[in-house]
Order: C-alpha cells, then sequence, then structure tokens
C-alpha cells in the first residue's frame, strides 16, 4: 500500500516557537524534499503575501517526485467563494492542488466564526466546488476533527461528506489540539474508513501528547494513506508528527511503500540540511536520525554489535543515511577501541599489538582529562597517530602548525576588547602566514586558521562551528588540576563531528580541538576522492 507524505516543514512547521524562512532558505528545503521524495509540499498560505511570492518563485520549475500545495482557509461566512479575492488569486496562479481547511467542531463554528452550523457547511461546500471549478485539486483539511467528532459526531461526519460531494480530492483528518491518544484515533479513523471507503484519507496530527508519531501510526493501520508531517517535528506549540521518525518506521517496519529506499537513505542528511538552515538545534537523540541513533557505549554492547549489529540495532543506520558510532569511554573495552581502528585499519585483528598500543594511548589521554565519547572526530585522529607514526608532527600529513599568536587589546572606538590572532602553518614545503579578527579569542584562531588552510584546501570554507563548549576539568584532582577541556562540533551541514581539547591554557586547549576538527575533515574529503576514483 503506498502511503503519500504531505509535508508541512515550510508551513506549520514555520509556525513553530524560533523557526523562521527566508524566500531562498523555502526554495532550498522545497529542493531537497523533492529530493527525498515526499509526494506534496506545503510551501505557505496563500493569505500571506510573502508565501505567494514562493508560488511564484517556483512557477516553472519542475519538481521530481513532488506537488507544490497552497494553503489557505474557506471563504467568510454570509461570503461566496467567487468573491473572495485570496481565493481568486490562488486559482490564478499556476499552483495545482490547494489544501483549505475548514471548521469541523462546533465550538469554533460558533464561538470562534460566529456562525451558524448551516452557514459553516455552506462556505466549505462553496469553497470546494468553486476551486474545483476552476481545475485545481483540493485537499480539505477538517480542523479540530477528532475534539468535534468526540463533541458531536453526527455534525462532524456531517462536515466530511459536504466535502466530499463537493469535489475535494483528500480530506484530512485533523487532531489540531494534539489531544487525542492513539486508540481513538485508530477507532475514528476505522470509522470514517469504512464510512468513506472512496476517499482518499488524511492525517494531521499535533505533538501535545508527545504521541503525534504514534496516532499517525495507528490511523495508517485504519486505513489512512495520506500523512501530515514536517522534519524534526517543528511546528505549533509542542510540533507536528515528526516526518524523520514516521516514514522509515512506516517502511522499515511496517512494510508500506512510502518513498523510494535509495530515497530513504538521504533521510539523515535531509534532516541536518532542514534543520540547519532553520537554524534549529538538531535533536541528537531523534530516532533513525539522531547521532545517538546507532551510538554504543558499554562495553558488552560494543562487543556483540562488533560480531553481529543486530544484537543491539533494530535496523541498518544505512538504510537512513545515517552510521554506527562506538563510543570510547570508561564503560569501554578493547573492543570499542578494535572497532574504531577497524574503520582506519580493515582488517585489523582484536590481539594485534596496535589495539593494546591505542587502547594503552586512550587511557592515558583520559588520565589527563580528555574525554572522547563524544569527541568521536579526535578520537579517531589520535588512533591513526598510533596506526600511522610515521606522520610525526606533520598533523594528518596536511600541515604543520609553526606558529600561533592570540591577542585581546582595547579599542577606543569599540566598547569590546578587539580580538585578533596571527597563524604560521607549513604544507608541504610552502609556508602561509594569515591574520584574522573575531568575536572573541577562539572564534579568532578559528577564522585565521580557516584563512590560512584555505589557500592549499578550498573546500575548508564548506564547514563552521556550530558548537563550542569549556568545562573546567575538577581542580582536586592531581592529574588535571588548572586544566580546561573544550569540546567542539563543527559542520559542513551534512554531518556534525566533535572535537577535544585539553590544556591549562584555553586558548591551547582550543586550538587542539580546532585542527583537529580540520583535520579530520581533510581525511574525510581525502578518502572521498580516493572512492570515487
Amino acid at each position: 500500500m503506498k502511503i503519500q507524505v504531505y509535508d508541512t516543514t515550510l508551513r506549520d512547521g514555520a509556525q513553530g516557537f524560533g523557526i523562521s524562512f527566508t524566500r531562498n532558505d523555502k526554495l532550498n528545503i522545497i529542493s531537497a524534499l523533492d529530493k527525498l521524495g515526499v509526494d506534496y509540499i506545503e510551501a505557505g498560505n496563500f493569505a500571506i503575501d510573502e508565501d505567494m511570492k514562493i508560488f511564484e518563485a517556483c512557477d516553472g520549475i519542475k519538481l521530481k517526485n513532488a506537488r507544490l500545495v497552497a494553503f489557505g482557509s474557506t471563504c467568510r461566512p454570509g461570503t461566496k467563494a467567487a468573491d473572495d479575492p485570496l481565493l481568486r488569486r490562488i486559482t490564478e496562479t499556476a499552483v495545482e492542488d490547494i489544501c483549505v481547511f475548514g471548521k469541523s467542531r462546533l465550538l469554533h463554528v460558533e464561538e470562534i466564526l460566529r456562525t451558524t452550523p448551516d452557514e459553516n457547511l455552506r462556505i466549505i461546500y462553496d469553497t470546494i466546488s468553486f476551486l474545483k471549478s476552476r481545475g485545481k485539486r483540493v485537499i480539505f483539511d477538517a480542523e479540530q476533527f477528532f475534539d468535534g467528532y468526540s463533541d458531536d459526531p453526527p455534525y462532524a461526519v456531517n462536515v466530511l461528506r459536504t466535502a466530499r460531494e463537493a469535489g475535494a480530492d483528500s480530506i484530512v483528518l485533523c487532531d489540531t489540539n494534539g489531544a487525542m491518544l492513539p486508540d481513538v484515533i485508530g477507532m475514528v479513523c476505522s470509522h470514517i474508513h469504512r464510512m468513506m471507503p472512496d476517499v482518499n484519507l488524511g492525517i494531521h496530527c499535533h505533538n501535545d501528547l508527545g504521541m503525534a508519531v504514534a496516532c499517525t501510526l495507528e490511523a495508517v493501520i485504519s486505513g489512512v494513506s495520506q500523512i501530515h508531517v514536517t522534519v524534526s517535528g517543528i511546528g505549533e506549540r509542542c510540533g507536528n508528527t515528526n516526518l524523520n521518525t514516521i516514514v522509515p518506521l512506516l517502511q522499515l517496519k511496517m512494510g508500506y511503500n512510502v518513498i523510494p529506499p535509495e530515497n530513504l537513505r538521504n533521510l539523515t542528511q535531509t534532516a541536518r540540511y532542514v534543520n540547519e538552515i532553520a537554524n534549529n538545534a538538531f535533536d541528537e537523540s531523534e530516532p533513525f536520525v539522531g547521532g545517538s541513533a546507532f551510538t554504543h557505549k558499554a562495553g558488552m554492547h560494543v562487543d556483540a554489535v562488533n560480531k553481529n549489529p543486530a544484537s543491539f540495532e533494530h535496523t541498518e543506520p544505512e538504510s537512513v543515511g545515517n552510521e554506527r558510532n562506538i563510543l570510547i569511554s570508561a564503560l569501554s573495552g578493547k573492543s570499542a577501541v578494535h572497532s574504531k581502528m577497524l574503520g582506519i585499519l580493515p582488517g585489523i585483528t582484536k590481539d594485534s599489538p596496535l589495539v593494546a598500543a591505542g587502547t594503552q594511548r586512550i587511557k592515558q589521554l583520559e588520565a589527563q582529562g580528555y574525554r572522547f565519547e563524544d569527541a568521536e572526530a579526535s578520537l579517531s585522529l589520535r588512533l591513526r597517530e598510533i596506526i600511522c607514526p610515521e606522520q610525526g608532527d606533520d598533523l594528518g600529513g596536511f600541515f604543520k602548525l609553526m606558529s600561533f599568536n592570540v591577542m585581546i587589546s582595547e579599542s577606543k572606538s569599540e566598547i569590546k576588547p578587539v580580538c585578533s590572532a596571527v597563524v604560521k602553518i607549513k604544507v608541504g614545503d610552502s609556508e602561509e602566514i594569515t591574520a584574522a579578527e573575531g568575536q572573541g579569542p577562539v572564534n579568532a584562531l578559528d577564522l585565521a586558521l580557516r584563512k590560512a588552510l584555505s589557500r592549499f584546501y578550498p573546500k575548508i570554507s564548506q564547514i563552521r562551528l556550530c558548537d563550542y563548549k569549556v568545562r573546567v576539568l575538577d581542580s582536586g584532582s592531581e592529574n588535571t588540576a588548572s586544566k580546561v577541556l573544550v569540546r567542539v562540533s563543527t559542520t559542513d551541514n551534512k554531518s556534525v563531528w566533535r572535537t577535544v581539547g585539553v590544556s591549562p591554557d584555553i586558548i591551547d586547549a582550543s586550538w587542539q580541538a580546532l585542527s583537529d576538527s580540520m583535520i579530520y575533515f581533510l581525511e574525510k574529503e581525502k578518502a572521498s576522492a580516493g572512492a570515487g576514483k
């Protein structure tokens, strides 16, 4: 059975707290969602001028998988749809699919619209039939349907019948308040499906009880064939059904045909990309796509996963474009280090002297205050140094630090101090000295290093810092007295990697983490280029 994915990230998702999109943001997200393979992209509200410009900008753009949808309301009580300027305006565009919402709860009809039940049915019928007469495909959102059904089942059902008689191509049952439990959703959807077997039913759930995904799943099991979702579940109040969870859940666990399997492998990258555009902190605990989804820490778990991934993984991480991550910590053992080294030197055995040396090296660094369980990139580089000791001080073979200096000086024209950094590196036989000013000493150091490296590695411009944290280590411990631990997260908008530095000097610790982040990226690029040959 084919399940249609109706994405409303750009409309309902944009109503979430702290979420906003520019016109270019929306166009980029439309492209990403189309590439992912969703069926519908609700690009905005036709009552908003800025959103209308999105539809105009998309005029002539050929999408491969998705259809663009414009969202809006029925005509107002006491008016005709043909006289509604907003409805007339949207019918004059090239947009073929229109989603209109209408009231299905008497409380809203009488107290919000301030009209009669019969007039509400009239404006629903009039709006849908008008849009159909102009050659549009119409999706009808029965707003507040489940609450309306709880209050007055006959009237709520009458709203659906009116929409069907007017010619709606799809009818969506909306849990607008997010107040329903999955068993109620399933019972009602099953009843409506039996009553209207010829209707393409949709489900639109909000997450106010934390059950939007569960409710959507129950709706599909009960006969619904169109799911309304947003990337990472962003949206009004507590959000909407999370596309990143419900799509692989339906496809990988329930066997429904949702999007092509090859497209599903783009899910993690798409989720991170959209969150990056939205300037939304990505939740690493998200099922399927989060950085923690296939991460293993306990030694027993690591050993088992190395023997058979199915022992502690419910699906293959590659199926959703994610990857397995083995953490190194006090709970980890030789198996964890061996697993990490396998990624660097395929075929290395667990009893190899290199594994023993790597395990010993990690223990030594942890005694100095380093923590690698959330700094997998630095861990990979430290193990690579064990495997490839001939590289010495030449960091990854990419560059060698000659010197760096960070300065904080007062400026008569500025209220805040001016922070600048000078970095001197050597790449092969060439040296480069660069300087940069930044919003603080670490930012200045990052910009100066990036500037120096860009002469030799232009792709460095693709990455940026997305998080920086400092922790003062336990001053009561003899081994870590007066030291700080710096954690840096870096992204290329496709993935995030984390590095760490430890030193009594916060600038030195920051340098360690920053340089590791650059080297790790260059290592990835080198490996990717080699794989492409």
